[in-house]
């Protein structure tokens, strides 16, 4: 399953995000590291479902009219703070549970009424675009440590005939989620000596920073935006590739309220309905956030996950079947599984993220859309319906 990880100082609204987008009961309190242990819980992505395309809605409980809701891992830690790569704060617990997490979502009060400790201040009183590149600071260094407390490995490693540079970081890097393809592209595209003695700490930082930028992609999220001063959204957006207005808090009213009957909303929505009796607070909370759905497109919360996902890992969703003429499982279950595969995926590569047992017997794929038969370096594309053949099934 893919991790995505929530990055950020404290009290920036971490964890009411996470429990906007999956629904857990974690503690949420405007004071410094509420979140102590991490917290690890299932988020879902939203994209089209190919039910749409058959006479009927299909059997799958995460199918909402259409709706398709597949399932990756949110990451919820203690919040950074200036030095967490030197283990200030909870710094090195949070950056730690990075290594696994595919991508990342850096939540910033957009407010500005947190300092840059998360300690609450007048809103406003903050700069905001600062906690952009803290995140990407605090990674960089992170990495630069953990490949400075292996240097000397390496260093008398290079000793030996027979050496390989790369093998030896490649070794590194891969304990903190590099692959080794990862490792061949940024080194592809780096000038370095071979020779580990001669480099210096800024080079090793310059790597770290390829190591991050390849292996954990940031998106901003510019949380609050409900109460963020003019200008201090749009001064985010330009400070940064990827931002994603944001608030966690309404979010989280919406699904509490839907939840009981009060409003018709599904995460995502660009806009929900009052089917049921509010306070007149209530509506005017309700009022805030239908405020900046309406300014942003939704509240924030499921456009970072899907943007994360969909746009930044560029990853498309595939479903296999038992059966490619009714699209249906081994029990008449009308598709019954999404699976999340990295674009120019093949039949193989579903076979194998099904089961590798599936993936070893693998024969032959059908297009349940078109009922031909696929050859096994077919690249797949988002929405397609595939019957996997195989010797295991």
């Amino acid at each position: 399953m893919l991790s995505v990880a929530l990055a950020g100082k404290p009290n920036a609204g971490k964890s009411t995000f996470y429990r906007a987008a999956t629904m857990a009961d974690v503690d949420v309190g405007n004071y410094p590291f509420t979140t102590i242990d991490p917290n690890r819980g299932v988020a879902h992505v939203r994209t089209r479902c190919p039910c749409l395309d058959l006479d009927g809605r299909c059997d799958a409980d995460a199918c909402r009219g259409g709706k398709r809701y597949v399932p990756v891992e949110l990451l919820d830690v203690a919040g950074l703070v200036p030095g967490a790569h030197e283990g200030k704060g909870l710094g090195n617990q949070f950056l730690d549970e990075l290594t696994d997490a595919d991508v990342v979502l850096n939540v910033v009060d957009a407010s500005g009424g947190t300092n840059e400790a998360g300690e609450p201040v007048e809103t406003g009183e903050y700069d905001p675009v600062e906690d952009v590149a803290f995140v990407e600071r605090e990674m960089d260094l992170w990495l630069a440590g953990i490949l400075d407390r292996n240097w000397e490995r390496i260093e008398r490693a290079s000793r030996s005939p027979a050496f390989d540079f790369e093998e030896a970081l490649t070794d590194v890097l891969t304990g903190v989620g590099a692959s080794e393809h990862d490792v061949a592209a940024i080194l592809r595209d780096t000038e370095y000596d071979t020779d580990p003695m001669a480099w210096s700490d800024g080079d090793r930082e310059e790597l770290a920073r390829s190591v991050r930028e390849r292996t954990k992609p940031i998106v901003v999220v510019a949380n609050k935006a409900d109460v963020a001063p003019e200008g201090n959204v749009e001064r985010l957006e330009e400070a940064a590739e990827r931002v994603v207005p944001c608030t966690a808090e309404g979010e989280l009213a919406l699904r509490k309220a839907a939840a009981a009957g009060v409003v018709e909303y599904d995460p995502g929505d660009e806009g929900f309905a009052i089917t049921g009796e509010v306070s007149e607070s209530q509506r005017s909370g309700l009022d805030r956030v239908r405020s900046v759905i309406e300014t942003h497109g939704g509240t924030g919360v499921q456009a970072a996950l899907d943007g994360a996902v969909y746009d930044v890992l560029d990853r498309i969703t595939v479903y296999p079947v038992r059966n490619e003429t009714g699209w249906t499982d081994g029990q008449g279950t009308v598709l019954p599984d999404a699976v999340l595969l990295a674009a120019g995926a093949t039949p193989k590569d579903l076979a194998f993220a099904v089961h590798s047992d599936i993936g070893e017997g693998y024969l032959h794929a059908v297009d349940g859309r078109e009922g031909r038969r696929i050859g096994e370096d077919h690249p797949l594309s988002e929405g397609d319906v595939v019957r996997i053949v195989s010797t295991a099934n």
